[in-house]
């Protein structure tokens, strides 16, 4: 890298004391089909054709659709109050606090989003600083294996597609098990091939994982997956979209040990594969496994209100073979951003969001039936389900040039399921509007007729 400080010849001593002959051979590990090539850049450019360039590409965005697509990433109605506070200088630039109690101010901030998500979840101890849903979840995973000494973990089919691939990536290079629990043809989690699975008393299971609402918006059983996690000595995690729990049950009420999630619903706005939030959150008793970062209120020696960085055991700070997680991130933005959200609705009003995201589902499943588009599972759910749409792909791309996303193409993520691959996943929110809902009914009675 031509803008280090380190001469050749410091280079060169550097590879001689680990025995190789160029910086190459430290990626040997990685196949050559992954490692990254040289960038196809065009010629340089002036700054005037460069913005004429990038708004032409800009152009090609579509801002025109009614969209109806959920999957993990949910549109709500953001108060203005939510961009106006994070676009501040001191929290917008701000990233990890390395001399935390100086940074009094970000050090609040993560300490007001660990406290509404402990009351939000129902549990003890909420950490900060993680990428997504997908990362949490494997960090949950793995907190799991770590507290129970055990080296099997059992996710449910229904969980986030991405979710379960995340966590499979984080278990490659170890003696890790991740193994799914199928769904019944209600579209939820099979409880009795999740017993017989944990029957094994050859491979005992170190955490189970549940969705709440799951992967096709349905409601789960999770009292009784609990029980029968519990009752098997594996801790119990719930992956939830935080929305939800205004109106469902939160973690700690139905015994969930941790519970994992994307925090991009409360008050990010969908973007272009980011930036995302995750939520990871425990009980007490796992308070040493959580990564991330913890922050605890405290006074001063004038008695003042202060904060403090409690806990953060990560490579950064500790010997790596010692640490609960080797990635090293803040999300402090976005965790800012929720906080702001959180506040700015209150309890009552994000429970309205719920509410008025159902009430819109139930409308928009009425509309999809009387368009030929039947529900495709019988369980409840609240505000995102799957239709019955045969060749599913197809109709998606037509109803893009009608000006409808509709929703996700199951196919997509289930290509070998003869039942899903032609099935649409659809959500309805808040900012539905019953016009969007009525234009898509349309659009799709006209592409079945």
């Amino acid at each position: 890298m031509a803008y280090a400080p380190h001469t050749s010849a410091d280079r060169a001593r550097m590879l001689g004391a680990l025995g190789i002959e160029s910086v190459d051979a430290l990626f040997d590990d990685i196949p050559s089909s992954a490692r990254a090539g040289g960038l196809d850049l065009p010629e340089p450019l002036s700054e005037l054709k460069l913005a004429t360039r990038l708004r032409a590409l800009a152009g090609r965005n579509r801002v025109d659709l009614a969209s109806f697509l959920g999957a993990g990433v949910y549109r709500h109605y953001i108060p203005a109050a939510v961009d106006q506070i994070i676009s501040r200088g001191e929290f917008y630039t701000a990233y990890t606090p390395y001399q935390p109690e100086i940074s009094q101010g970000t050090l609040q901030t993560i300490y007001e989003y660990q406290s509404l998500l402990a009351a939000l979840t129902g549990l003890d101890v909420v950490s900060a600083s993680h990428y997504d849903g997908a990362a949490a979840t494997a960090e949950a995973a793995l907190m799991t294996i770590r507290s129970t000494r055990r080296q099997r973990v059992l996710a449910s089919r229904a969980i986030h597609r991405h979710y379960l691939e995340t966590t499979a990536t984080y278990f490659e290079g170890g003696d890790l098990s991740l193994e799914e629990i199928p769904t019944l043809p209600d579209g939820t989690t099979d409880l009795g091939a999740l017993e017989t699975l944990l029957a094994d008393a050859e491979r005992p299971v170190a955490g189970v994982l549940l969705g709440q609402p799951n992967a096709f918006g349905l409601l789960e059983p999770m009292v009784e997956a609990a029980e029968l996690a519990h009752r098997a000595g594996a801790l119990f995690v719930a992956v939830v979209e935080p929305v939800s729990l205004a109106v469902l049950a939160p973690p700690g009420e139905y015994g969930a040990d941790i519970c994992a999630g994307e925090g991009q619903p409360l008050g990010i706005a969908p973007q272009y594969g980011g930036p995302y939030l995750g939520i990871l959150a425990s009980t007490t008793a796992l308070v040493r496994q959580i990564p991330g970062r913890l922050v605890g209120g405290t006074t001063d020696v004038d008695g003042r209100r202060a904060f403090v960085m409690t806990m953060r055991a990560r490579e950064q700070d500790i010997r790596r073979e010692r640490a609960a997680s080797n990635i090293c991130t803040n999300q402090a933005l976005c965790a800012l951003a929720a906080t702001v959200y959180l506040a700015t609705l209150g309890p009552h009003g994000l429970r309205d969001v719920a509410a008025l995201g159902a009430v819109r589902a139930r409308e928009l499943e009425a509309a999809l039936a009387g368009a030929g588009a039947q529900r495709l599972h019988d369980a409840p759910y609240l505000s995102e389900f799957c239709v019955s749409v045969p060749d599913a792909e197809r109709v998606h791309a037509a109803l893009l040039d009608r000006g409808v996303l509709a929703g996700l193409p199951l196919a997509r993520w289930y290509p070998d399921d003869p039942v899903l691959r032609d099935a649409l996943l659809v959500c309805a929110t808040e900012v539905t509007t019953s016009d969007e809902i009525e234009r898509f009914a349309t659009a799709l009675r006209e592409l079945r007729s």
